[in-house]
């Protein structure tokens, strides 16, 4: 056969193999099926092909698009298990077996949802005990992209419970939905769709990202489509704007622009910084890098990229005090184009800000990627660099939103529009720690559930939303706090929609770790949450605050369901507080029936608070012990 011929006869093959009618994933092999919704099965064929589909004893065509995408719907179905999806088309047929119907639970969120069964208490023993063919778990690959799609890059599939499959998949939703299988009694899918570190606004679509508030950064997204060169120029305006206003300095003073007046050392190595020493070991924080280098007038004029190789989280780069750009991805290279006139003949410096939120940080290499590329010749880069340490009181810089974990909707994107219109039995959602002092999460939280409710086509979609638990240092007295802040705001979302609950996990933290290991008490109150909102079979949500009104001397506060305090006669944590922040202090509040009832100290009263602190002791729950939640409320 000649060259040309085994040519042709490749090409004709992948367009065969590629025309070939292939079963979306969420409806694959081990597959479960949202019982008593319409269901709506979806793949791909041949472009403008027809397919012809089996499911469940019942026979349908369906014509893909011009993109080579097909649907076709089927009716509901009782619970029930052992049945198969067959496509078949001109180009071939594909077929997923062992499906199940059941009810389907979606679970999303940051780390403390991503949190793995191994890791959580017991999590070898969890694990290894783990044997449910019954309940299946379908773990979405982490990925991103710049607009939605209609199929996964990277395909999850499904996979009953095992030892195996189950060590690694999320452990709160494991727990959860372990316990709604035993009381349930029908096959159970769950769905693991996380990512750590995430803000809720790369969970929805960029239309949700405008209802709930953050129109700027949606603009600036949609700027940087059409516009790259003046997007980046605009946001390296802004983080400049950042450092001034967390520093004080002066235009024209800025390490970019004048780094001799800081403190520099020489890098020992270039490789994480956590390898530098004891004293950098597990350093999180932003660090100023410093390279100079000498270069001839012919290399000054010509095109240039700097590389620095790959940078552990993010950057902020500039040569000789402009920006040049910046990433936030701990896995990618840096290569920066360095517009002409940029650099001169003689010193040049490059000046790069690093920061580090979680793990391993600093420039990890290689060490032969960070250069100056002229063409066909390069400088190499890797020595010669020093460091400044940022005091941690600048706190942590803007990131582009355009690009990484920290951007707008590109998790949305690529981890939950491919998904479609999917039938879900409900949501259990515990995100906001990246969220944490950007006021305002009631209302993006509102926006993104209208957008899974649209997406996957049930306005009465229900949430569980979890609030975050205790975290960091106890307060010996009141204090304004942003993580309280936030888990209020979780609860005034919660208590604006009549399909959601919040799952209090206040008192299941741990001072020092941001990753408490219970996740086993939060699976069991998700549960619990489910089984009161959605299959009214017993289950409870916790108490929630409803109103703060005067009597007498004293402030009433009613809640929800009736109340007992735990060790003591007093409530701990209540405060009352005038309008101005630093006025609250804290009272003596007891309780009584479905109200707590605060003792007035002569002091004007404007708000009361419970819990309000990033590590609170609480001591109030209801009769099924489930906490009180942190909450603020006018006093009436």
């Amino acid at each position: 056969m000649s060259a040309r011929s085994l040519l042709i006869l490749c090409a004709l093959l992948s367009s065969s193999a590629l025309a070939a009618p292939t079963i979306d994933p969420q409806f694959g092999d081990h597959a479960v099926i949202q019982r008593g919704r319409p269901v709506l099965l979806s793949g791909t064929a041949a472009p403008s092909g027809q397919v012809t589909l089996e499911f469940g004893g019942e026979r349908k065509t369906a014509k893909a698009d011009a993109k080579g995408r097909w649907q076709a719907e089927f009716p509901a179905r009782a619970a029930g298990e052992g049945l198969t999806i067959r496509v078949s088309g001109a180009d071939g047929s594909a077929t997923a077996s062992d499906i199940a119907i059941g009810d389907v639970w979606l679970c999303s969120g940051q780390s403390n949802m991503e949190y793995p069964v191994r890791r959580a208490l017991n999590g070898d023993g969890e694990a290894q005990n783990a044997n449910d063919p019954q309940l299946r778990l379908f773990k979405v690959p982490q990925q991103l992209a710049e607009n939605p799609q209609r199929s996964f890059g990277k395909a999850p599939s499904w996979q009953p419970t095992t030892p195996d499959s189950v060590k690694d998949f999320s452990a709160a939703c494991y727990f959860m939905t372990r316990e709604l299988r035993a009381s349930a009694k029908v096959p159970i899918g769950a769905i693991d769709d996380t990512w750590g570190g995430t803000p809720i606004r790369q969970w929805m679509n960029e239309a949700a990202v405008r209802a709930g508030g953050e129109t700027a950064l949606a603009d600036m997204v949609e700027s940087y489509r059409t516009n790259p060169a003046l997007a980046n120029k605009r946001f390296a305006e802004q983080w400049q704007d950042w450092w001034r206003s967390h520093t004080g300095d002066a235009p024209g003073k800025e390490p970019w622009n004048a780094s001799d007046r800081l403190s520099w050392k020489e890098v020992p190595s270039i490789g994480h910084w956590d390898d530098w020493g004891d004293s950098w070991k597990n350093f999180n924080g932003g660090v100023w890098f410093r390279r100079r280098v000498m270069l001839t007038p012919a290399q000054a004029a010509g095109d240039a990229v700097l590389s620095l190789g790959v940078i552990d989280d993010l950057d902020e780069t500039f040569v000789n005090g402009v920006a040049v750009g910046g990433t936030n991805n701990w896995s990618a290279e840096r290569n920066y184009s360095l517009p002409k006139g940029l650099l001169r003949a003689g010193e040049n410096e490059i000046l790069v800000y690093v920061q580090d939120n979680w793990g391993p940080g600093g420039f990890t290499g290689p060490a032969d990627k960070i250069k100056l590329s002229f063409g066909s010749a390069d400088v190499p880069l890797a020595d010669g660099w020093q460091y400044s340490i940022i005091d941690k009181s600048v706190g942590n810089a803007p990131t582009a939103p355009w690009q990484g974990t920290a951007g707008v909707s590109q998790i949305y994107n690529a981890m939950v529009a491919p998904l479609g219109p999917l039938g879900l039995r409900g949501v259990a959602w515990y995100q906001g720690e990246a969220d944490v002092g950007n006021a305002g999460y009631d209302r993006r939280l509102a926006a993104w559930m209208g957008n899974w409710r649209a997406q996957f086509r049930d306005p009465k979609l229900p949430f569980l939303i979890v609030g975050l638990a205790g975290f960091g240092k106890p307060a010996p007295g009141p204090v304004e706090n942003g993580w309280a802040a936030l888990i209020n705001e979780q609860r005034i979302a919660v208590q604006r929609d009549p399909r959601t609950a919040l799952i209090s996990a206040i008192d299941l933290g741990e001072p020092d770790d941001i990753h408490p290991a219970n996740k086993q008490d939060v699976g069991k109150r998700l549960a619990l949450a489910a089984r009161a909102l959605e299959y009214r079979d017993g289950g409870t949500v916790g108490p929630l605050p409803v109103s703060a009104t005067r009597s007498g001397n004293a402030v009433v506060v009613k809640f929800t369901k009736p109340l007992q305090v735990i060790s003591d006669s007093r409530a701990v944590g209540i405060e009352l507080c005038g309008a101005a922040a630093g006025s609250c202090r804290y009272a003596d509040a007891r309780a009584n029936g479905d109200k707590i009832e605060i003792a007035g100290d002569g002091q004007p009263v404007a708000r009361v608070r419970h819990a309000w602190a990033e590590y609170p002791i609480v001591n109030l729950y209801d009769q099924d012990l489930l906490p009180a939640p942190v909450f603020e409320l006018p006093v009436n």
